[in-house]
């Protein structure tokens, strides 16, 4: 068994923010990351079944996932062991979403994240739950993390569910632009990708870009199916109607259809 990396290897039973049954197992998580030389945090949901790591959106917390109802919709599955759900925090507040740094020491946050996430948290999530492949899922800003790790470690993600995903970080970077940003941009590095060991793993691998009729990152999800079509990779470019447009009352309903 893998060992447990030290930035988890603190746990508590912290109060649950929401009450749900007695059977749903809930686990908080804090200890010190090596790669990002602080304190980190999670919340583990479950006891078997296929092991999801969430992300959150724009500079959100491990515990945005269940504050906002998204663990409630998915309960059942969790108690009944089909699904076990791994909230972590964030670095978007010292990375991209850092104006007071020059862009590449915020893409350099990034990488440090990206290596937290491959290094750390997934060797404790394997440690936890001997499933293969795991999947992937984000809202939003969370989307796009949940994108861009799949789409860069496809050996370890087999399921990647982006929700309202915002994928272009250009914004960020005040017209800053090296190799390091490229390579986290999936609209950019994709359309230019040859790599046949990513490609084959891409096709093999189940993906999810919902979206709504009014969301404001509608076209990005547009954007990223065409460079996915072009590339021959399958996917479901899911844009729902009814006037959905980007937020949880709606990321609750796309939950319980992909996951639910």
């Amino acid at each position: 068994m893998p060992t447990i990396p030290a930035l988890l290897m603190l746990a508590d039973q912290s109060p649950p923010r929401v009450r749900y049954c007695a059977r749903m197992k809930r686990e908080y998580y804090k200890g010190y990351s090596r790669e990002l030389h602080r304190e980190m945090e999670m919340l583990v949901f479950g006891h078997g079944g296929n092991a999801v790591l969430v992300f959150p959106t724009s500079m959100g917390r491990f515990f945005q996932f269940e504050d906002r109802g998204m663990i409630g919709v998915l309960a059942d599955k969790i108690e009944r062991g089909e699904l076990q759900v791994f909230c972590a925090d964030s670095v978007d507040s010292e990375s991209w979403y850092n104006k007071g740094v020059h862009p590449r020491v915020r893409v350099l946050r990034h990488l440090q994240y990206e290596r937290y996430v491959l290094h750390e948290l997934l060797p404790f999530m394997k440690s936890k739950n001997q499933e293969g492949q795991i999947s992937v899922c984000g809202c939003s800003f969370g989307g796009y993390h949940a994108v861009n790790f799949a789409l860069k470690h496809p050996d370890v993600v087999g399921h990647c569910v982006s929700l309202s995903g915002a994928f272009d970080i250009h914004q960020f970077l005040d017209g800053y632009y090296d190799d390091d940003c490229y390579f986290n941009c999936p609209p950019d590095y994709l359309a230019n990708m040859s790599d046949e060991w990513f490609l084959s793993r891409y096709r093999a691998m189940n993906i999810v870009l919902a979206s709504g009729e009014w969301d404001m990152c509608l076209d990005q999800n547009v954007r990223l199916g065409r460079v996915m079509q072009a590339k021959g990779i399958p996917h479901w470019l899911d844009v729902w109607g009814d006037q959905t447009g980007h937020d949880w009352p709606w990321w609750q309903r796309m939950a319980g259809k992909y996951f639910g």
